[in-house]
C-alpha cells in the first residue's frame, strides 16, 4: 500500500519504511511521548478547541527512506526468528530481477547482502542455545554477495582470514557448515539460475546441507516465462533439476507455479502441465495470477478469466497431490533421520512429529517407556502413510 493511501487512514498513527523497522521501539516511544505532551496541552486549553481539532491535534509520524537508493543491508544483529526447532536466518534483502508481475524490487530495493561475519556470529549463538537446524533466507539469496565491492571483499578476507576475489552464497554456506552444533542447513526459495554444475558440486561436499530444494519456476511454458521476464527457458530449468538429482538422488524438489498469467492460452497451460508431469516435483504451490498495480503484467492484454484460473489451479493441485502421494509411498520400509519438533494428540494417542532432511513430515507414536524428545534427531523406520504424513517407529 502506498504511503499516500496509508496517510488517509485515521486509525494509523505511525508509518515506517523497511529500513526504519529496526528502530520501531524508539519511534513508538517518541510518538507516545509526543502524544502525551499534546494531550496535556489539549487538557489545559480544551475550552479553546473544538472536538474535531482535538482529535486531529496529534500529527502522524511518518519515516520512510528511499529504499531504492539503499546500498547496504540493514542488520538487526542477532535477533533470530525461531520456528519450533529451526532458526530462520536472513542473509540478504532486495531484488534486481524485475519480474513483470512483481513489486518486490520497488518495495525492497536493490540487492543488499549481510556481512558474513554477522551471519556466522548469529548462527554460532543459535548453536550454543541448542538449535540444530538453520534456514538460510532472503528476498533473492541467489544474488548473495553480488553487491560486495573490492573494499568489502578485502574486509571480509581480513575478518574471516580467507583469500577470495568474490564472496557469494556458496562461500557463506561453507563457513556455516563449519559451525559446531549445527547439524542441518536448509536453503530457502532459490532461483534456478543459481544451480550450476560447479555450485552443486561444491554444495554436495557440505555434509549439513538438506536435500530439499525449493525452485521458483512459475510456469512450465517458455513463452509464458518470457512474458514474466523470468530469464530462463524450460529446457534450462530441466537441466537444473537434472544437476540437483545427480548430486542429491533423494532430493525433494518443490516449486511455485502461477496459473492464468496474462496471455496464458490453453495451449500454453497444457505445456506447463506436461512439463510439470515430466519434472515430477514432490510438491507444487499453485497460485492464481493476481494483478498488482504498478507492474507491467497488470496492463498486459489478454487477462485470463477467473473461472479459467480456478480450473487450471485445481488441475495442478491434483497433480501435486498425486506426486506427493507417490513420492511418500516410496519411503515405506526405509529408514530416515528425523528432527523431531512437537507433540500432538490424535484420537487419544500421543504422537511426535518432525521432518526428514528433504522436508517430509514423519510422525511416531510416543512410547511412555522411551519417550522421544523435541529437537532430537533420531533414525526412524517408515511403516506406513497417513494422508500426507509418513508413519514411523524408532
Amino acid at each position: 500500500m502506498a504511503k499516500q493511501e496509508l496517510e488517509k487512514i485515521p486509525e494509523i498513527d505511525l508509518i515506517l519504511g523497511v529500513n526504519e523497522k529496526k528502530d520501531i521501539v524508539a519511534y513508538i516511544e517518541k510518538f507516545v511521548q509526543e502524544k502525551e505532551q499534546t494531550e496535556q496541552v489539549e487538557y489545559s486549553n480544551q475550552k479553546n478547541f473544538t472536538k474535531e481539532e482535538q482529535n486531529g491535534a496529534t500529527e502522524k509520524t511518518i519515516a520512510i527512506s528511499d529504499v531504492l537508493h539503499q546500498k547496504e543491508f540493514v542488520d538487526f544483529g542477532t535477533v533470530t526468528y525461531t520456528e519450533k526447532t529451526r532458526a530462520v536466518i536472513k542473509v540478504q534483502d532486495g531484488c534486481d530481477r524485475y519480474c513483470s508481475y512483481c513489486l518486490i524490487p520497488y518495495a525492497r530495493g536493490r540487492v543488499r547482502s549481510r556481512r558474513p561475519d554477522s551471519v556466522i556470529a548469529e548462527i554460532q549463538k543459535i548453536a550454543q542455545n541448542g538449535i540444530k537446524e538453520v534456514v538460510i533466507t532472503g528476498i533473492h539469496i541467489a544474488s548473495y554477495g553480488k553487491d560486495f565491492n573490492a573494499e568489502i571483499i578485502s574486509e571480509i578476507n581480513q575478518t574471516l582470514q580467507v583469500e577470495k576475489n568474490e564472496y557469494r552464497l556458496i562461500d557463506l554456506l561453507e563457513e556455516i557448515n563449519k559451525i559446531e552444533g549445527i547439524q542441518r542447513i536448509r536453503l530457502g526459495s532459490i532461483e534456478p539460475t543459481l544451480i550450476t554444475e560447479e555450485f552443486t558440486q561444491k554444495l554436495s561436499k557440505l555434509n549439513k546441507i538438506c536435500d530439499h530444494f525449493h525452485l521458483s519456476l512459475q510456469s512450465g511454458c517458455t513463452e509464458t516465462l518470457n512474458r514474466m521476464n523470468r530469464r530462463y527457458t524450460t529446457e534450462e530449468f530441466e537441466t537444473v533439476t537434472q544437476i540437483l538429482r545427480k548430486y542429491y538422488p533423494n532430493a525433494a524438489l518443490t516449486t511455485d507455479i502461477i496459473v492464468g498469467f496474462p496471455g496464458e492460452t490453453e495451449e500454453e497451460f497444457e505445456k506447463t502441465y506436461e512439463f510439470l508431469k515430466k519434472i515430477a516435483f514432490y510438491k507444487m504451490h499453485v497460485f492464481k495470477y493476481s494483478s498488482r498495480k504498478g507492474t507491467k503484467a497488470a496492463v498486459m492484454p489478454n487477462q485470463v478469466d477467473g473461472n479459467i484460473k480456478e480450473e487450471r489451479s485445481k488441475k495442478l493441485i491434483a497433480l501435486s497431490n498425486e506426486n506427493e502421494e507417490r513420492y511418500n509411498q516410496e519411503y515405506v520400509g526405509k529408514t530416515v533421520e528425523v528432527l523431531f519438533e512437537d507433540e500432538h494428540v490424535e484420537e487419544g494417542d500421543r504422537y511426535i512429529k518432525g521432518h526428514t532432511t528433504n522436508y517430509i513430515v514423519v510422525k511416531v507414536k510416543q512410547d511412555n517407556k522411551e519417550k522421544l524428545k523435541s529437537n532430537a534427531i533420531e533414525k526412524v523406520q517408515i511403516i506406513g502413510i497417513d494422508g500426507i504424513e509418513l508413519i514411523g517407529r524408532v
